[in-house]
């Protein structure tokens, strides 16, 4: 181990960036689909060697210092985002004739920008580094602090954070419910790169009792809250879950509205399964109508009698607000309404946070005027909600609905206990086929549902549409592009541990503890050296 740890450390140039690429790129089998969490306890001590190589001249300022630490971290990240995310691309070849064009941009752009975080964590660790434990604790201090960033900077995108790897079944995922996602990025990151120890024998029994106790702590953790007794349901729902599997060559063809919401219709009007009672709530994907209500009150009235006494819908739908179609006021939101049992819109709540390039422009004016426009999306350019706020179901029980990403976004999904009882996640992830990024996207879905101690109910258009219950088991799912409706029943009965606050302030806790440890070891270092 020593040997290889030195060959690592004494490369430069393009074998170090290659090395640091690789690494990243193999810690994505850590990352759902595939879930091989320990490829982790190889990509990170690689990452902690080539930082111990990576070493500028003092003399040159602290920004040509930290220069090739961030090289190594840029690189890696590069690798990541890149294996990681590849199967955006495959939106682009929906409308090929429209946007194949922008295949490089979005496959490789997106990976090279969000490398910069990854870049910027192994810096601030080169800061704190030395030569034993300490810089394992200041590798999970920068990559906690970079993922926390990721969480909002430049909108957010925190896809595949790098705590998801060590959360890939139930058993796993229970330990976020307590330290939020901060917590887990750093706790992860430290416990994959500990073996980095073997190679320098310094501190490898302290770092052996820390991986122990905190394997042990996380297993432990998760082993007796799945042990632990239930409480009894105050209240239960049943649902109905639609996943109509629309090809989206046909998505906003002109010629088929009709066929797609008799397939909508079809799929929800049809009698319970066996074993269950009338769904009280039926549930459709985003924008899985194909026109607007108010050109088509017919299907409103279709709705109507479809439903029963006490039944509501929640559809996916794009919805018009302003003068008429040529105004230039006129806005469109990317919206779920409820519909009642007299096919009523009872409420509506709008998407709030819009990805970039997908559903609006940003820099619209500067970027139209060199004649780019958005990607994907739909019919048109969305505009962003004002709130968000619980649709209130017959019978008192609130959901509280998030559109597409909008669920990867731990803060964004903080559900109060007075909030809401069910966390709600339409989308339609039919852009990306089936790559691995439903199933991503998925799991961050699930670990929200862990986190806030409530039920997520999932609608997605061609998968994965699922219930999943507060400890984060798949109560009943529909596979990637299969068509078809499920009905659950669903208790609703647990709460968080924490509430979303305190979770945000232990995550910063832990991290901020792993910065001290590697303050406290770089300068004991100094002071030796001294």
């Amino acid at each position: 181990m020593k040997r290889l740890a030195g060959r690592i450390i004494l490369l430069w140039g393009w074998r170090r960036a290659l090395v640091a690429f690789l690494a990243g790129a193999l810690a994505v089998l850590a990352q759902a689909p595939y879930d091989f969490f320990a490829v982790c306890f190889v990509s990170f001590p690689l990452l902690v060697w080539l930082l111990d190589g990576a070493t500028g001249e003092a003399s040159d300022g602290w920004f040509r210092h930290l220069r090739p630490a961030f090289a190594v971290g840029w690189w890696f990240g590069f690798g990541y985002f890149l294996a990681g995310l590849w199967w955006i691309g495959s939106a682009l070849l929906v409308e090929a004739d429209s946007f194949a064009w922008a295949l490089p941009f979005a496959v490789v752009g997106i990976p090279l920008a969000l490398a910069f975080f990854y870049g910027f964590a192994t810096a601030v660790a080169r800061l704190l580094w030395s030569n034993d434990i300490g810089r394992i604790a200041a590798l999970a201090f920068g990559f906690g602090l970079a993922e926390w960033l990721r969480d909002f900077l430049f909108t957010g995108f925190p896809w595949n954070a790098v705590g998801y790897a060590a959360m890939p079944v139930p058993l796993l995922m229970q330990s976020v419910s307590v330290t939020g996602m901060v917590g887990i990025n750093a706790l992860a990151v430290f416990v994959f790169a500990l073996p980095a120890l073997l190679a320098a024998r310094r501190h490898i029994r302290l770092g052996g009792a820390l991986a122990a106790v905190l394997v042990a702590a996380h297993v432990g953790f998760g082993y007796v809250r799945l042990a632990a007794k239930v409480e009894p349901a105050t209240r239960a729902i049943d649902v109905r879950i639609v996943q109509p599997a629309v090809d989206l060559s046909e998505k906003w063809d002109p010629s088929v509205p009709d066929r797609i919401f008799a397939t909508l219709m079809g799929l929800s009007a049809k009698a319970p399964e066996t074993g269950h009672a009338k769904p009280q709530l039926i549930l459709w994907p985003e924008t899985s109508v194909p026109f607007f209500f108010a050109e088509r009150p017919d299907a409103l009235t279709a709705l109507g009698e479809m439903l029963g006494d006490g039944q509501t819908l929640i559809a996916g739908v794009v919805r018009e607000e302003g003068g008429s179609a040529e105004d230039a006021d006129r806005r469109y939101y990317n919206s779920v309404v409820a519909i009642d049992d007299k096919g009523q819109i009872a409420d509506a709540v709008d998407k709030v946070h819009l990805v970039p390039f997908g559903e609006y422009l940003p820099f619209a004016d500067l970027l139209g005027r060199l004649g780019l426009k958005q990607l994907v999306a739909g019919p048109t350019t969305y505009a962003a909600g004002n709130e968000r706020h619980p649709i209130a179901l017959p019978g008192g029980i609130r959901v509280l609905p998030f559109i597409c990403y909008e669920v990867i976004f731990p803060d964004l999904v903080a559900v109060d206990a007075t909030s809401a009882e069910l966390i709600v996640n339409v989308t339609n992830d039919a852009w990306f086929g089936d790559t691995p990024g439903p199933y991503q996207h998925f799991r961050q879905a699930q670990i929200r549902a862990v986190e806030n101690g409530v039920p997520l109910l999932r609608a997605a258009n061609n998968g994965i549409s699922a219930v999943v219950d507060p400890r984060g088991h798949i109560l009943d799912a529909l596979a990637i592009d299969a068509r078809g409706a499920i009905d659950v029943h669903v208790p609703i009965s647990n709460r968080a541990i924490v509430s979303s606050s305190q979770r945000r302030i232990n995550g910063l806790m832990i991290m901020l503890l792993f910065a001290l440890a590697a303050f406290t070891m770089n300068v004991r270092q100094r002071l030796r050296a001294n």
